[in-house]
């Protein structure tokens, strides 16, 4: 049996599962500045999905999230006959639960940096939300912000104010997926500082079954979340990171325009990926691949 592929996004492709189940597939593909880059990071789906599982697992006593497994043999079970032999989907499946999806990504930031950065220099605010003066960029904010956008599977996602959550969700909900974004946020910010890593900032998505609220898509992996090394942290400067800001880096300083084809990433870049993710996994979960 061949599976139907559903939707390809930027990173991860989709797949129909019966009427209760969906297949994500964590694939190597790289995603910057709204464009898929021409080439992928070997084994950066692998990693992805060991993550994205960790804390799945960590974070069930704040919400039920959507996995139903990630061992092929068992979702084999799920999908008799399916075809789902080699590398790609070896290590990088997960069979889910189908969910209404909420279309906001649930963005929370507990520093000042990258997009937030920018707005606070022309706005004093983030999303609406009026910040201090005279914080410096990647400083600590008092308390973490949840600083909704709009979800875009091609393209930009643009912010959004909680008030505009409000209207599109209603308040009961609106208020539940920021009640809880923040409780992830911060048990997650907890549990990675004890780790040497800084939760810089991460973004959530949310679904409902049966009119419960519940965690989907990934959580807190290099790709949906900032990671600064605890030990080089400095306010006022560019922490280093294990995350993709290596790459947007090297883009920002390469000749690409941002609006024409991406440019192939250099071997070094690529192995340098390679080692800020697994570092990261390493970190996170005390275990490798």
């Amino acid at each position: 049996m061949e599976l139907k592929l559903i939707h390809k996004g930027k990173v991860r492709d989709l797949y129909e599962a019966g009427e209760k189940y969906l297949l994500i597939v964590s694939t190597d593909r790289l995603s910057a500045f709204d464009f898929v880059l021409p080439t992928s990071i070997p084994r950066k789906g692998e990693i992805l999905n060991k993550i994205s599982l960790f804390w799945f697992e960590k974070t069930r006593h704040i919400i039920k999230n959507h996995i139903v497994s990630v061992d092929l043999k068992e979702i084999r079970k799920h999908l008799p006959g399916a075809k789902m032999d080699g590398e790609y989907f070896r290590g990088r499946t997960m069979l889910v639960l189908k969910t209404k999806r909420v279309d906001f990504e649930c963005i929370v930031r507990g520093y000042i940096t990258g997009s937030g950065w920018k707005e606070y220099l022309k706005h004093g605010a983030v999303c609406g939300l009026t910040l201090p003066a005279g914080l410096k960029e990647a400083q600590k904010l008092p308390e973490p912000l949840f600083t909704p956008t709009s979800k875009a599977d091609q393209g930009h996602d643009e912010n959004v104010t909680f008030e505009d959550m409000v209207k599109a969700l209603g308040a009961p909900l609106a208020e539940e997926i920021r009640a809880k974004s923040l409780a992830l946020y911060k048990f997650a910010a907890d549990y990675a500082e004890a780790k040497g890593i800084l939760l810089a900032d991460t973004k959530f998505e949310f679904g409902t079954l049966d009119g419960e609220l519940i965690l989907i898509d990934e959580a807190l992996t290099p790709d949906s979340s900032r990671f600064w090394d605890a030990a080089a942290y400095k306010v006022g400067s560019s922490p280093a990171s294990y995350d993709k800001q290596f790459v947007r880096n090297w883009l920002d300083n390469s000749a690409w325009d941002k609006v024409s084809v991406p440019p192939e990433l250099p071997r070094e870049v690529v192995l340098a990926t390679v080692s800020k993710y697994m570092e990261a996994l390493e970190k996170i979960t005390g275990a490798g691949l």
